[in-house]
């Protein structure tokens, strides 16, 4: 068992490769991603051992539950995103890009403002022989023709959802297809959504309250 994290953030290669597992998320077999393992030092560090070596919490090294959802409705129904420009956004380990490529889409964005993230989906896409652009750009408030744009397990904190949602409702309302996948958190309760699809999808404890989630795939209502 290794005992401490190997490299930092100006090792991006090393820190990925060599603190993950190749793993295939339960609800996405089809893909697989360089995720934390309860075997190794990653999945257990603390803050300061993190800030330490220059990285923040490592969302990108989990298959969130709502990711796991809208890779899973995307895979299920290709034409969502077969021969159109796609936007995933909040991407981390770029689960949800590489399903959108899977399934036919003309091109495909994955948006991350963590450069570890950016490492992490460049070397899931060529793990699963894909390709998708990788930006590290904060693209809130920007309109590059995205459709649909799919937004998963991102509305987690209050101060997130209240700059994202604003930004979807206009793209909605401007007529864009927006697909959100979350694991039915409270910040997103009220907002006029609707559900199209719910799953039950394993992740993990050490980052959720639950081992198993129930996610959902939303859509604004109307």
């Amino acid at each position: 068992m290794t005992s401490a994290i190997a490299g930092n953030a100006e090792n991006p290669r090393i820190l990925i490769t060599e603190n993950t597992a190749i793993v295939a998320p339960r609800l996405v077999p089809e893909v697989t991603l360089h995720l934390a393992d309860e075997d190794l030092p990653l999945y257990r560090a603390g803050e300061d051992e993190l800030a330490a070596l220059g990285i923040g919490t490592p969302y990108w090294a989990f298959a969130w539950a709502g990711g796991q959802a809208l890779a899973r409705y995307v895979l299920d129904n290709p034409a969502v995103v077969a021969g159109k420009r796609v936007l995933d956004f909040g991407a981390g380990s770029g689960l949800v890009a590489i399903a959108a490529a899977k399934a036919g889409a003309a091109g495909v964005t994955a948006a991350d403002i963590d450069p570890l993230a950016a490492a992490a989906m460049s070397l899931n896409g060529a793990l699963n022989d894909v390709e998708f652009n990788v930006t590290t750009d904060d693209l809130i408030g920007s309109d590059d023709s995205w459709d649909p744009l799919l937004i998963g397990d991102v509305c987690y904190d209050r101060d997130i959802a209240d700059r994202l949602l604003p930004w979807l409702r206009g793209l909605t309302a401007a007529g864009r297809k927006v697909l959100i996948g979350d694991p039915g958190r409270f910040i997103l309760r009220g907002m006029g959504l609707e559900t199209i699809a719910a799953y039950h999808a394993e992740t993990t404890g050490i980052m959720e309250d639950s081992d198993l989630r129930n996610a959902q795939v939303w859509r604004f209502a109307g």
